[in-house]
């Protein structure tokens, strides 16, 4: 077990303790949360080292899934950290958040369930606090062509147009889509206005020869399929 540093500069440690070197000699498997943390930091702030600051950071939010949801009140509480060290964790973690899909678009993962589908998105929806809308276009063999935000609407509502849906799928040689969107209540049941969009999309689709293959919805570590529950 690593025994804990007093709020030291970071400097005065052994060059094999600082996070950034430890880092660079035996990668950044090697680094505990808070040290990664420390090095987005890069300095203290009011006498606090980086990593005692990053410590106090993760004490409060746990996990970095948290700290990926917040506002710039969630921060107030951390004397001396400015904006700029704040956008430094927030753009990292966005980068984070978006890696998993890149992985799958760039490698033409295979679709052949809504888990699928599931593993990728879960992550990035299933803490945002207003609805958001995303469309997976496939080509012939399932495989995945783009990920691509349609809409994002307020807390309950949001209203995805099935022109433009349909239009990019065209303008992707898509011939497919699967469209998902989150619940930010976490609750999964299907609204009557989930299931008339739904309806319409996949009769819009069949008129261009786009298959709607499935419409999933996200909710907190579960979700709702209408292919699994043969809605369409």
């Amino acid at each position: 077990m690593v025994k804990e540093r007093k709020s030291t500069g970071i400097k005065s440690w052994p060059a094999d303790d600082r996070p950034r070197e430890k880092l660079l000699k035996k990668g950044a498997g090697a680094l505990r949360n808070s040290e990664l943390l420390a090095i987005l930091l890069r300095t203290g702030t009011n006498g606090t080292s980086a990593i005692d600051l990053a410590r106090k950071i993760l004490k409060k939010f746990s996990t970095f899934r948290n700290m990926a949801h917040t506002d710039a009140r969630d921060w107030k509480e951390f004397k001396g950290l400015g904006n700029a060290k704040i956008a430094h964790i927030q753009a990292a973690l966005e980068i984070g958040k978006r890696f998993r899909e890149d992985e799958s678009s760039a490698g033409k993962q295979k679709i052949s369930s809504a888990k699928d589908i599931e593993d990728i998105l879960m992550s990035q929806m299933r803490d945002l606090k207003t609805e958001s809308f995303k469309v997976v276009y496939l080509d012939s063999n399932n495989r995945i062509i783009d990920i691509a935000d349609a809409a994002t609407g307020t807390v309950n509502h949001v209203m995805p147009i099935v022109r433009e849906i349909i239009h990019s799928a065209l303008q992707k040689f898509a011939a497919s889509i699967i469209c998902a969107h989150n619940h930010p209540s976490g609750n999964i049941t299907p609204s009557t206005q989930d299931k008339k969009f739904t309806k319409e999309l996949s009769d819009a689709g069949k008129l261009m020869e786009i298959k709607l293959v499935d419409h999933i919805i996200i909710g907190d570590g579960n979700y709702y399929s209408f292919a699994d529950e043969g809605e369409i």
